[in-house]
């Protein structure tokens, strides 16, 4: 296949799975006047430092299963064996979503304590929905690895409208606050993960493979400590400043992060689609040609949305938030460039699963975690939220850097350096520009717009791109 048909390939099936999370970020977005108007900073501070600590949670309890999933999915050879890996994968998780939901509604009050005084119902509706989300991305999963991207996205669609109706009702309506936040954020997706099991009966029958569940052990456990470390790198933010500040400032971070996850969106999109995508390619040769033309496209995308989230962040706040909530525009580009070298990591580290030396992953994730605490306890104090925001955009291109120094001695790619480090020089120097000048709405439009134009005055496209790019854009192509 060539290569222009696998980056289609992979467009289209990043298209289909964004399209749930498009809605969903699209309407997580509207539904921020309704959370600002009904919950205070301190209930938007705690709601979000419960699914960061749900989220370690699930790093923890799943055991890596997930990602041994596609891999051993892909290694197996017929469709009996496929079969097996799916039921042993389910019954796994089952069983430890379960164990899960079963100590946080015992420990719920000396949990609650610890953060700082939380109510235990709050607690026990954060493990209702950390069981819901584990069994129903199990599930989901399924439909990644078959590449049946339009049912993934009529799953995601009708999870997400369900939410949404639950989200209001509880919190508009019927004025549950932060408990009907996360309440409705769980009901949608137990009720799609029941029409999913009745969908899915046949495939789910009542099979486990003991020495199957060990070699995936094997290949997913040592991905374990590099997960929670990269826990560390993206939620541990919201804990230092709930312990070094107070919750109101973490309602700003939580804010900024949410303007930011607009790249996010995108990112989880394809996310959603590279392992299977990756993973199908079976010539190491095509596999390194279209990796490396990958990750240079995914750093185009993500630096120029961060660039137009930055300049763009006071006028965003605006239109979405109310006045009390406008300060945490200060932190959306530093978070939205941070995202950007996320996704440059996404995709090298892929090179450490197709080789299945993934047992040094966790000192990569290590080193940036951290980088991470260290800077997060030397500037949250005299910096508050832009203190944890400078602390994440350095440890995630730690991150990113050592991940492709690593990968690279167990999967040489020819990644294209200086496009990339073009790239990101280009959409920075543009925001540093904007911020310096303090750009109204016009200047910083036109500075986002002139993106792909500065580009092309510092030579970043390749004479095919510049060719094809003429017939859309005469002044691109020059």
């Amino acid at each position: 296949m060539t290569l222009a048909r696998q980056i289609t390939r992979l467009v289209r099936h990043s298209a289909v799975y964004g399209l749930g999370g498009l809605v969903s970020r699209i309407l997580a977005v509207l539904l921020l006047p309704l959370y600002t108007h009904y919950l205070t900073r301190a209930d938007y501070g705690a709601i979000e430092t419960l699914i960061a600590l749900t989220a370690v949670l699930v790093i923890v309890l799943r055991a890596g299963i997930s990602s041994a999933f596609f891999r051993f999915y892909f290694d197996a050879k017929t469709p009996e064996e496929r079969t097996i890996v799916v039921r042993t994968s389910f019954w796994f998780t089952m069983t430890m979503a379960t164990a899960g939901l079963f100590a946080g509604l015992v420990l719920a009050a000396p949990i609650a304590h610890a953060l700082n005084g939380m109510t235990p119902g709050l607690v026990r509706a954060a493990f209702v929905g950390l069981w819901a989300q584990m069994n129903y991305e199990q599930l989901t999963a399924l439909f990644r690895v078959e590449e049946r991207s339009l049912q993934f996205a009529l799953a995601s669609l009708a999870n997400v409208v369900l939410t949404i109706a639950a989200t209001v009702l509880l919190v508009a309506v019927w004025h549950k606050g932060a408990i009907g936040v996360l309440v409705g954020n769980f009901t949608g997706t137990l009720i799609v993960y029941a029409a999913l099991l009745t969908y899915s009966r046949r495939a789910l029958g009542l099979q486990f493979d003991r020495k199957l569940y060990r070699a995936m052990n094997r290949f997913g456990l040592p991905l374990v400590p590099s997960a929670v470390a990269l826990w560390l790198t993206n939620f541990s933010d919201r804990f230092f400043l709930v312990k070094l500040t107070d919750a109101h400032e973490v309602g700003l971070y939580s804010i900024g992060v949410r303007v930011a996850s607009a790249t996010v969106l995108l990112l989880t999109a394809f996310r959603m689609a590279w392992p299977a995508f990756a993973y199908s390619i079976e010539d190491d040769r095509e596999a390194q040609r279209t990796y490396s033309f990958v990750l240079t496209y995914v750093v185009y995308v993500c630096c120029w949305l961060a660039l137009a989230l930055g300049l763009l962040a006071p006028w965003i706040l605006r239109v979405i938030t109310t006045k009390p909530f406008y300060p945490a525009q200060n932190v959306v580009a530093p978070l939205a460039f941070g995202v950007a070298a996320f996704g440059a990591y996404v995709v090298v580290q892929i090179g450490t699963g197709r080789s299945r030396q993934t047992r040094s992953n966790w000192v990569v994730t290590g080193v940036a975690a951290v980088l991470n605490v260290a800077l997060n306890f030397a500037l949250i104090p005299p910096y508050g939220r832009m203190g944890a925001a400078i602390a994440t955009v350095s440890a995630y291109t730690l991150l990113f850097v050592g991940m492709a120094w690593r990968a690279q001695t167990v999967f040489p790619v020819p990644y294209q350096w200086r496009r990339v480090a073009t790239l990101g020089a280009a959409a920075v120097g543009l925001t540093v520009l904007g911020k310096l000048v303090a750009a109204p709405l016009a200047l910083a439009l036109g500075l986002t717009a002139a993106y792909p134009l500065l580009l092309a005055v510092l030579g970043f496209y390749l004479p095919v791109e510049r060719r094809r790019l003429r017939r859309l854009l005469p002044i691109l192509g020059r």
